[in-house]
């Protein structure tokens, strides 16, 4: 069976070292020291090592079963969903008001990365239920959070949200669900929805579906949508339970991976339904669903990487094949271990200058959600907007690539089931795709986020890189390493928006570059958080930390992502500055 070992004593140096988390000026930060946040990820780490990851392996295997319209989940999972409600791990920043236990939003990102990594499919059901509580708790009315959301916030009710039909994705505006006003507030909902993660299952007794339907009369397309609350059981005044509504499942997915949890094809036949916010503004209320949930599957797609990396690590230490080119390491042996083998080296420095670059982004991200939310601060919400679309879509990328690059590490061996490796391959894949498929998140950057408030964000990104390495370029030791490479990252980034900009006549040319400028973007991200991370380890080193190894080994990883990864800014801006007629110059019929 694989193995899974929290990295608790990296996640402390983003959240300290990097983040300093306990000296920011927001609220709630001030709690957040070494002993406290160290207590917490070193237990989020025992539960998701001994609760949790015994059980990823059996959720491939079994799946999710339907009998009668019950969904049963794979065994084990019941009971561990009920040791994750008991430890509130599920309401961890969520409102005390309601039952949460009000901490910031980094620190559940923080003890998410564990679970996620632990068991990706178990982690959906609390992680899709944090989402439609936030969405509620942003947009619902005073009665609705009280009526819904404790027990949202306890998972004793998960949620849902349900978008995607079977004749449109991203296209929404094309949806036919309807909904019809009953004339006293609520409405009949009737469609079908498909791809929905958590629909029904056996560990919660109520599931709170958050659907997109068209309300009779409305406009036409996307305008003309709205998103109701949809209870699996009607909720009475008292939040008891009352009659089945109608929402059932009609079948369970058979899917590449994520088996562990239950992918339903929902079918609503005049189901009560209780609008959120306004009416035909749905999409504006369920895109604080869909932004909280692109960063969770960014992380979804490091902190698979994550665990296949570990396990590549240990195989490579532990396999005897050849001898190292410069003198056998192990000759009381046959062959010396893999590691002692250039390529293998970097492979495994590939995964690991990653997933480590990839976790500094992903709570960066988590910290500009908290400055946004509770300091009310426009420039962080406008930068994490920017950021969103390459988190989720740069990281989930790289992280299938790089679960794809440990199961190789293993040669055959990954190929074979009773190793694992291939879980972590079939469950990343699906993070490219789901909330939002990699291609929309570029389009998304490129078409929507770059231009946001008049190009603002873009540019402070851009003043934040050259700010900190004008600070930073009378340190010799970060210089040459660090400063340099991401500097010409920076302007090969810089350029790729420059040809946008003189190319906006044909938007062929900016849309067919999107992709490229998605990864551009995303290594430069990696290359500033890497050099933070490096001056942060050097200052530590300086100051007499103890733990040298650790601190040395981070800056010897950030020297290899700077030399061997960041690098491809310049040639993903040559394919930009090819422009789009190659890559429209085929005739559809010549496909």
């Amino acid at each position: 069976m694989p193995i899974y070992n929290a990295p608790t004593k990296d996640i402390q140096f983003v959240l300290h070292d990097l983040l300093k988390v306990s000296e920011q000026d927001i609220a709630g930060f001030e709690d957040l020291d070494r002993d406290f946040t160290g207590a917490v990820v070193e237990e989020a780490g025992k539960v998701a090592s001994e609760v949790l990851h015994p059980l990823n392996v059996v959720g491939d295997k079994e799946g999710c079963e339907m009998e009668n319209g019950v969904v049963r989940t794979p065994t084990g999972f019941k009971e561990a969903f009920q040791q994750m409600k008991d430890g509130g791990w599920t309401a961890m920043d969520c409102d005390p008001e309601y039952g949460g236990q009000g901490l910031p939003y980094v620190m559940h990102t923080a003890a998410q990365e564990p679970f996620v990594s632990a068991n990706m499919a178990f982690n959906m059901y609390q992680g899709l239920t944090h989402g439609a509580y936030s969405t509620i708790y942003a947009h619902g009315s005073d009665a609705q959070k009280q009526k819904y959301l404790p027990k949202m916030v306890s998972c004793e009710w998960t949620g849902t949200m349900n978008l995607t039909e079977p004749h449109c994705g991203t296209d929404l505006g094309l949806m036919r669900t309807k909904a019809v006003s009953n004339g006293d507030g609520s409405y009949k909902i009737s469609g079908q929805k498909i791809f929905i993660s958590a629909g029904e299952h056996d560990m919660a007794d109520n599931i709170i579906h958050l659907v997109l339907a068209k309300i009779q009369g409305g406009p036409e397309g996307i305008k003309g949508v709205s998103l109701f609350i949809v209870p699996k059981f009607m909720v009475n005044d008292d939040s008891s339970l009352g009659a089945r509504n109608g929402v059932a499942c009609g079948k369970i997915e058979e899917k590449m991976g994520i088996h562990g949890n239950a992918t339903c094809v929902m079918n609503y036949d005049e189901a009560t339904g209780y609008l959120i916010g306004e009416e035909h503004k749905g999409m504006r209320a369920m895109f604080t669903m869909m932004n909280e949930a692109r960063l969770g599957v960014g992380l979804q797609g490091y902190a698979q990487a994550e665990s296949a990396y570990q396990n590549a690590v240990a195989y490579a230490n532990n396999r005897l094949q050849g001898r190292d080119v410069t003198g056998a390491k192990n000759p009381d042996g046959p062959a010396d271990p893999l590691i002692v083998h250039p390529d293998i080296r970097r492979n495994l420095m590939d995964q690991k200058s990653f997933v480590e670059g990839a976790r500094a982004f992903t709570f960066w991200g988590a910290y500009l959600i908290d400055r946004a939310h509770k300091n009310h601060d426009a420039d962080a919400d406008g930068l994490i907007s920017l950021m969103t679309p390459v988190i989720k879509a740069f990281l989930t990328d790289k992280g299938f690539e790089y679960a794809t690059a440990a199961q190789q590490v293993y040669g055959g061996h990954g190929y074979i089931e009773e190793w694992g490796m291939s879980q972590y391959v079939r469950d990343a894949r699906i993070a490219m795709i789901y909330e939002g498929a990699n291609g929309v998140q570029a389009l998304d950057l490129v078409g929507r986020k770059l231009a946001l408030d008049g190009g603002k964000h873009v540019m402070a990104f851009f003043e934040m890189i050259k700010t900190f390495i004008k600070e930073n370029e009378g340190n010799e030791a970060l210089k040459k390493d660090f400063l340099d490479p991401l500097k010409a990252a920076s302007k090969d980034l810089q350029a790729a928006g420059m040809y946008f900009m003189q190319n906006a006549t044909k938007p062929n040319n900016a849309l067919s570059g999107s992709y490229d400028f998605m990864h551009m973007m995303g290594h430069v991200c990696l290359g500033l958080m890497w050099a933070r991370m490096a001056k942060a380890a050097m200052e530590a080193l300086d100051a007499g930390a103890s733990d040298t190894e650790f601190l040395e080994t981070k800056i010897a990883t950030g020297r290899y992502y700077m030399a061997r990864q960041l690098p491809a800014t310049a040639m993903h801006l040559a394919r930009i500055n090819t422009g789009g007629d190659t890559v429209m110059a085929l005739e559809a019929a010549n496909f």
